[in-house]
């Protein structure tokens, strides 16, 4: 395997990187600080030979220092990760070039304004993450729908119940009413998977205009009217100012009795007290895979309603979608020496990374 420098300051020309080790100037330097992610886990053995071959990586990942970080920002092509990059840092770095996120989340640590006036590429690894949790997503549907974990857990008790005595509640996803509650990568790849069972898909979307919507054959609707008209409803929002508790009490009551909601995106976009309150109560079923503090307390009330399908925030974190942003970063990192535009990862828009209010995952 080729050489990852672990630490230094990489020169004009040459350097050392605090070990002996000459660095030439002639690769582009890419610093690996990705953490909460781990280089391991998102760079196969093959990707980072090939990445410092192209390149010359330093990995910063286990450097909690300062001071090393900062002396390599003036030669810094690239950062793949997202460490606190206000203005005055972003200062020290009139070579960097690419801002590549492989944590999932965009966190407001990064004065973005500056990154978008220096033409510094900003990109985030959500389209890796797409695929696995649309299928999830699928999974947890279809298990609200036909009682599956509720129905294994009452037969390891010696509670089974055969044929139509364990079906009272059951109901089918084909031809059903479904509303996706945003329709970003998470809504499209689920729309594409929810084709065979040839639902009526209603989205709510308030930063894509009806005809965006209709072009991939949703219908455009308000949040009312996705979450009364829904068997089923999916929760794929981001977190901002204005999606905070955006399904709250008021707007949870407008689910039909019955229904079954999916929550897969960002806790705070629920209010959940009073999502687990109709929940206990019966009103609805549910699957979580998104809590407001993880892990989730032992003693959580969650815990022992069996009206939930409970998850431990597992739906994107697969070893083929963390491996693949991997691929992306290569990819998009070599279009960018070359002077062409990215072309894997998703480019974070001007607009609205500045108001993303994500946590980091662990």
């Amino acid at each position: 395997m080729r050489e990852v420098l672990s630490t230094g300051t990489i020169g004009r020309t040459t350097a050392s990187d605090g070990r002996g080790t000459s660095v030439s100037e002639s690769k582009p330097v890419v610093v690996l600080k990705p953490a909460p992610q781990r280089v391991d886990r998102v760079f196969s053995p093959a990707v980072l030979d090939e990445l410092a071959e192209r390149f010359t990586p330093v990995d910063l990942s286990g450097d909690e220092d300062d001071e090393a970080f900062d002396a390599v920002l003036p030669d810094a092509f690239a950062i793949v990760g997202q460490p606190d990059l206000p203005r005055a840092r972003l200062d020290r770095a009139p070579r960097l070039r690419a801002l590549l996120n492989v944590e999932g989340n965009f966190f407001p640590n990064v004065d973005y304004a500056a990154c978008f006036d220096r033409g510094v590429h900003v990109l985030g690894c959500g389209p890796a993450y797409a695929q696995a949790v649309a299928e999830y997503s699928l999974g947890l549907a279809l298990d609200l729908a036909r009682g599956i974990s509720r129905e294994d857990r009452a037969f390891r008790a010696g509670r089974e119940r055969y044929v139509a005595d364990g079906n009272h509640d059951a109901v089918l996803l084909r031809h059903a009413d479904v509303g996706l509650v945003g329709f970003g990568n998470l809504g499209r790849a689920l729309h594409r998977l929810l084709a065979p069972f040839a639902t009526t898909t209603r989205v709510h979307d308030p930063w894509l205009p009806p005809n965006a919507l209709r072009e991939h054959g949703v219908v455009p609707a308000s949040l009312a009217e996705v979450l009364s008209r829904s068997r089923f409803v999916f929760v794929l929002a981001t977190v901002t100012d204005e999606s905070r508790h955006l399904l709250g009490p008021a707007e949870l009551d407008l689910l039909p009795e019955g229904a079954r909601l999916v929550l897969v995106s960002r806790a705070p976009v629920v209010d959940f007290p009073a999502l687990l309150e109709r929940v206990a109560a019966g009103r609805f079923l549910a699957a979580i895979d998104v809590w407001p503090e993880e892990p989730v307390a032992p003693g959580d009330p969650a815990r022992d309603l069996e009206g939930l399908v409970l998850s431990a925030h597992r739906a994107g974190g697969v070893p083929a979608a963390f491996r693949e942003i991997g691929e992306m970063v290569l990819d998009d990192l070599t279009q960018i020496a070359r002077g062409l535009p990215p072309a894997r990862m998703q480019v974070a828009a001007r607009e609205l990374v500045g108001r993303y209010r994500n946590r980091p995952v662990i």
